[in-house]
C-alpha cells in the first residue's frame, strides 16, 4: 500500500483528504499509466459502521491503497471532527471517469457482480458511451467467492480495471482475498453502480446531487432502504460520543 501523507481517520478508516480532481490526478492517473495495482473502496456511513461491528472487514478497508468520502455523511462526520475532507467523491462519478480513461488509452475492463440481465445491459451501455475501450470480460455476481476460478479467469483476461460490483462487504472481501493473483489493475467496489449503467435505477438530479441530498431522492424513489438510512444518525451519533 502506497503511503498517503494526507488522510482523515474517521473511526478508524483512513480516507484520503483530497478532492475529486486531485484523487485522479494526483493518484490515480500516475498509477494506471505506471501499470501499478491498486485498490479503491467507496465508503460511506454505512460500511463505516459494517466495520465498527466486525474487526476482519475494518482491516481490509484500512489496508485498501484508497478510501474515498462516498456519502455526504462521511464529509459531515469529518466536518464535526474538525478534520474536514473537502468534499463527497461520488463512487458512480468515479468509476465513469475511470472508464473514460480506460477508453482515452484503449484499456481492458472487466466487469464482475450483479444479475446477468443487469450485467449483459451495463456492459452493452459501456460499449456505446465508451466505444475504444476493451471489453476484457464479465461474471454475474452470482456466485460463491471462496470459489477461485472466477478470479483465475479473470486474471487470464489481463484487465487494467476490474469493477467489483457484490455489494458491501463482499466485494472488498473478494478484492482484498484474490487481487495478490494480479500483476496490476485498478480494483474498484462499485455496490450497485452496474444498475445505474444499465439504467435500471436513475441518478438523482443534477440540482438534487449538488445539495448533497442524492441519498434522499433514492430514499423517496426506493423506500425499502429506509433502513439502511438509519446507519446515518448512528454514524453522527457515534462521531459526537467520541467528541
Amino acid at each position: 500500500m502506497e503511503k498517503i501523507q494526507a488522510y482523515v481517520e474517521i473511526k478508524g478508516i483512513p480516507f484520503i483528504k483530497a478532492t475529486n480532481q486531485q484523487l485522479l490526478n494526483d493518484y490515480l492517473y500516475p498509477a494506471i499509466d505506471a501499470k501499478e495495482k491498486k485498490f479503491i473502496v467507496t465508503a460511506n456511513p454505512e460500511i463505516v459502521m459494517a466495520a465498527e461491528e466486525e474487526y476482519f472487514y475494518k482491516k481490509i478497508l484500512k489496508q485498501a491503497d484508497y478510501v474515498i468520502a462516498d456519502g455526504i455523511g462521511v464529509v459531515i462526520g469529518s466536518r464535526l471532527m474538525r478534520e474536514p475532507l473537502p468534499e463527497r467523491i461520488a463512487g458512480y462519478d468515479l468509476m465513469q471517469q475511470l472508464l473514460e480513461k480506460a477508453n482515452q488509452d484503449q484499456l481492458r475492463c472487466y466487469f464482475l457482480g450483479s444479475k446477468q440481465e443487469i450485467l449483459d445491459k451495463a456492459v452493452a451501455k459501456v460499449k456505446v458511451n465508451f466505444p475504444d475501450l476493451v471489453i476484457a470480460g464479465s461474471h454475474h455476481g452470482y456466485f460463491d467467492i471462496n470459489d477461485p476460478s472466477i478470479a483465475e479467469a479473470i486474471e487470464k483476461a489481463q484487465p487494467d480495471f476490474i469493477f467489483v460490483g457484490l455489494g458491501f462487504p463482499n466485494q472488498e472481501k473478494w478484492i482484498h482475498r484474490y487481487s495478490n493473483q494480479f500483476s496490476h489493475g485498478m480494483f474498484m467496489g462499485v455496490g450497485g453502480s452496474f444498475d445505474g449503467l444499465a439504467g435500471h435505477v436513475k441518478r438523482a438530479p443534477k440540482i438534487w446531487q449538488k445539495l448533497n441530498v442524492e441519498w434522499l431522492y433514492r430514499l423517496i424513489k426506493q423506500p425499502s432502504r429506509w433502513k439502511r438510512m438509519l446507519q446515518l444518525p448512528r454514524f453522527i451519533w457515534h462521531i459526537l460520543w467520541r467528541k
